[in-house]
This record gives C-alpha cells, structure tokens and sequence, in this order.
C-alpha cells in the first residue's frame, strides 16, 4: 500500500492505492483519494495525517514543517538501563534503601552511589569528574543531584559505625561493611555453597595525602615515594566479590590473612570453608595461627626463599601426575603436572606448567645471550641491571657469568609449590589454586576502576566510600559477565562499555510537538540487553506531557 498523485484535468488529486495480483498479473486499486493537493498542502492537512498515523508505527518517519525551531538533544540510555536492572536484582539497591530508612538526608543518597558507581564502570575518575560526565548520559533520579550530594554519599559509605564488634584490627567498621553483609544475605542462595573463599591485596597510592590510612609501605605500584593504602578483596571460587577491606598503607600482607578469616565467620556466618592465598601472604607465624585455629587453607609458598622448600620438597624425588580441569581435552600438550611432598608432617605439592618452564628457559636463554654480548662492552653497567645481576659472579677484578646461578635457576621453571592442611586430592587442591588468577584479575579491574588520581578526598571517610563505590561497581561488572557467559557470549569489556554508549535517545522539539528516537543497536548491544532480559525502548514514540 502506498501514496500516490494522480492528475486530473488542471488539478492533481493524492490517492491511497494498493497492489494485488490477479491471474498472475499486479493490479492496482485505489482504496481512497484524500483530496486535491493544493487544498491540503494549503492547510498542511499531509502533515496532519502522517502525524496521526505514525501513532500506529514504530517506524513512522518524523515530519518537521519547517515553520518553527527544531530543537534535538541526545543522551546515552544504555549504560544506565543495563546496570540500573543489575542494581536492583543483585540486591545493592534495596540494601542501600534498607540502611538509610532512619537517615534524614535531604537528597537521595541511593541515587548518588548509583551515579558514582555507574561512573567507574564506564569512565574511571573522580567524583568531580563523575559530576561534568554525568550531562551526557540519562540516569533516572539524578537531576537534581550536585557535587556535594556525591561528596556526602562517599562520606556516608565511609562512616563509621557506633557498634565496632567484629571490627579488624587495622580499620574501623564502617557504613560500608554493613551494606556487604546485607547484599550477601539478600543473595545468599547464590553463596549457599561456599567452599573455597579466595583472598589478595594490593596497594594504591595517593597523590596528596591521603588522610590518615595514608602511610608510607611497601609499595606494589613501585611507588615508595607516595603514602597509599593497602585495599584486599575476597571472592567466592565462581568469581562472585563477597567483600573487600582497607587497611592504612604500612599494614602487612601477612598479618591481614587471619583478621580476615576471623570476619568471613563472623560477618557472614561461613561456618567452614577453605582459604586459598598468594604466597605473600603467609609467614610461619601465619601457618601456625591457621593451624591451630584448625581453618582449612591451600597457600602460596616462596619457594626460592623457604629454605626447606628449597632444599628439601623441590629435590624430593618422585612421579609427577597429569590433572585437567572439567571439560579440558586430556590431549592438551601442555597439561598441569602435580607431585606431592609430605615433610616433616607437612603437606606440598609441587605443580609444573610445561608451557611455562618452557618460556622461563627460553627468557633466560636470551638473557644470558644478551649478557655475554653486554660483556664484551664493559661490565659497569650490568651491575645495577637487575635482570643480569642474578646470574653474574663479581669479584675484585673481573665480571663473568656464573653457570652454577643459571643451573640453580633453572629449577624452578614453571614451577609453584603449594601448601595445604586440606584432604583434597592433590589434583583439585592445585587446580583451585589456579583459580587464583580470578583474585588478580579482580584487582586488575579494580586497579581501572580506582584511575582517579589525583584523589581530592582527604577524610578518611570519603576515601572508604570512594573506594567502596569502585568495588560495587565490580560486583555489577561480574554479574554482567556471569550473565553473558550463562548466554553463551564472551566480549572483551571495552566493546560492552562501547556499545552500550552508543545506544542513545534523541529529543526532537518543534513547537509543541516531541519526539523521542533510539538510535540502532551496534555490535554487542542487542545480545547484552537479551542476557540481562531487559527490554529495548520503541524506536520512536511522541512524548506527551
């Protein structure tokens, strides 16, 4: 069915006409004729009539007469959709809401930390920065919020709470603490086999001061210069962020281990579980609390540093066995290799990755091939080298190459060594140890999430919420990524945040008409809003009101 002119005689008549076949052959009928056309474009009667029907359609074309000023207006409506949908089903929203009832703020606290968190997923910053991005994007419930609304919501994350039972050691217990608990009950048919709890820190560092949980330690941004604080996370063995601490810059990662297992029993009522951390994070005094505390645990050990280890359990002889992980092919040519090591009453495994002794020996190949060029040059210059120095022997008049270093090196390529108080077959204890990896991913995401140097906050209160906020917005990315996964989609996070940006709403206003269009879906962003079962807005519809 279309529109058609039709002359007659001196004057031209518009006509709805149709096409059907007859006998095989198209024929035309005329269903109506509207008018003569100088009649209705006199009296715009076209215009009139396109506008009433493209109430019908989604696809109707917007018409413009041109007789008045056309104002358009676009924002960005993806963003906001997706996460907005996670807020609320992961239970944030409503523990936020649970916690401010008796709170008498005059602004909408909730909507602030949305804001904030929805900011670190898509353009890491500062809350200053957060309230400039905050104009191109359209977030319900926000409009009315200033600078100050997001200052006082990190200041309210952060405060601290009257009651300090089970506070740890090194840091009060705060607002904050409170909502994890909250979200973790609200969701706890997800935690409901909680068996493994993974666990690892890392330091972030402040340009200004920092407040005081700002100190100067040891610093794994190689950053001594600057005070920082110490942040740790833990998450469950499916990736799920259960909690994360923060603690002043100087605290040691090994006495943080057992202050955190102690709170996972008391905070969240885990009756058993098995901890499972990185090498850095133990000491003997450390295994000893463990032990005596009788708390399952798979660690790390520092293999080159623990001189039984060294010794002792990496000369052991013995038969290494193949593991796989579930769904794995076992024709992998590279499998994990696992031997185990009972010494002096304690339990090792050895673990080997063929693929990666196999790097380690050809880095180090090229190392000492570039140091015996080096050589030729002068042996200044390879003293301070890190990377040449562990294989040098230095003595009054001479440099050279120390074969027995090289030897000694090559010992431990691929190879970790684990230490457990566990039952678990040897196969399943090193296979979650792998798993670790999720920690340092965690903190690869949080460390994007915290780019929002130089930090204005200088209390200790908005530095906690501030932080908290980048850890919230975690748990909303690992729940995207979960629901992805569970639709069979894997895409890389910068083409999710690309494609849910360009989805955008444009306003068009002509006199006292408004029309609101959605641009088209690109890449992902169709198979996101499916994933999370939220449904795409009209393509075009009239705003009334």
């Amino acid at each position: 069915m279309f529109a058609r002119v039709k002359k007659s005689g001196k004057y031209q008549y518009l006509q709805i006409v149709e096409n059907r076949k007859e006998k095989g052959k198209v024929k035309q009928r005329v269903i109506a004729t509207v008018g003569r056309m100088d009649q209705l474009q006199e009296k715009n009667r076209v215009e009139t009539l396109i506008r009433s029907l493209s109430r019908f359609s989604e696809k109707a074309l917007l018409i413009l007469s041109g007789s008045s000023d056309i104002a358009a207006e676009a924002v960005k409506i993806g963003p906001a959709m997706i996460f907005e949908r996670l807020w609320k089903e992961t239970g944030i929203r409503e523990a936020i809401r649970q916690m401010l009832a008796d709170r008498k703020f005059e602004f909408d606290v909730e909507r602030a930390i949305f804001l904030t968190v929805l900011h670190r997923l898509m353009v890491p910053g500062s809350d200053r920065a957060c309230d400039k991005w905050r104009r191109d994007y359209r977030v319900e419930g926000t409009e009315d919020l200033d600078l100050h609304h997001l200052y006082r919501a990190m200041n309210f994350l952060g405060e601290e709470l009257q009651d300090q039972t089970d506070a740890c050691p090194f840091s009060p217990r705060c607002n904050k603490d409170r909502l994890e608990e909250l979200i973790f009950f609200g969701q706890r048919d997800l935690f409901s086999e909680l068996e493994l709890v993974f666990f690892d820190t890392t330091s972030i560092y402040f340009e200004g001061q920092g407040g005081n949980i700002g100190h100067r330690g040891f610093s794994k941004d190689h950053r001594p210069d600057l005070k920082q604080m110490v942040v740790g996370a833990v998450i469950d063995d499916k990736g799920r962020p259960i909690c994360c601490e923060m603690w002043p810059g100087n605290t040691a990662d090994v006495k943080t281990l057992i202050p955190v297992a102690e709170r996972l029993c008391q905070r969240f009522g885990i009756q058993q579980f098995c901890i499972v951390a990185d090498r850095g994070m133990i000491s003997n005094e450390t295994v000893a609390e463990l032990e005596r505390r009788k708390l399952p645990y798979i660690l790390g050990v520092r293999m080159r540093r623990v001189k039984e280890v060294k010794t002792e359990v990496l000369s052991r002889p013995g038969r290494y066995t193949e593991v796989y992980p579930e769904g794995v092919d076992s024709k992998d040519p590279s499998p994990l290799k696992v031997k185990q090591v009972v010494h002096n009453g304690k339990r090792y495994l050895v673990c080997c990755n063929s693929r990666q002794a196999r790097k380690d020996a050809a880095d180090r190949e090229a190392i000492i091939s570039s140091l015996k060029e080096q050589l030729k040059k002068g042996a200044k210059i390879l003293v301070g080298n890190k990377g040449y120095r562990r294989y040098l022997k230095v003595s009054k008049n001479s440099v050279a190459i120390d074969m027995s270093k090289v030897e000694e090196a090559s010992r431990f390529d691929g190879k970790w060594v684990l230490t457990t108080n566990t039952d678990l077959p040897a196969a399943k204890v090193a296979l979650k140890y792998k798993e670790l990896w999720m920690v340092e991913r965690v903190f690869r995401d949080v460390k994007t999430l915290l780019e929002t140097r130089p930090v204005f906050h200088q209390r200790d209160e908005n530095i906690r919420g501030h932080v908290f906020c980048s850890f919230l917005a975690l748990i909303l990315r690992k729940e995207l990524e979960r629901r992805l996964n569970n639709a069979g989609h894997d895409f890389e996070w910068s083409d999710i945040k690309q494609d849910l940006e360009a989805l955008q709403t444009v306003t068009i206003e002509e006199g006292e008409k408004r029309f609101a269009i959605r641009t088209e879906c690109q890449g992902h962003c169709g198979k996101i809003f499916q994933a999370v079962g939220v449904a795409l807005p009209p393509t075009i519809r009239e705003i009334t009101g």
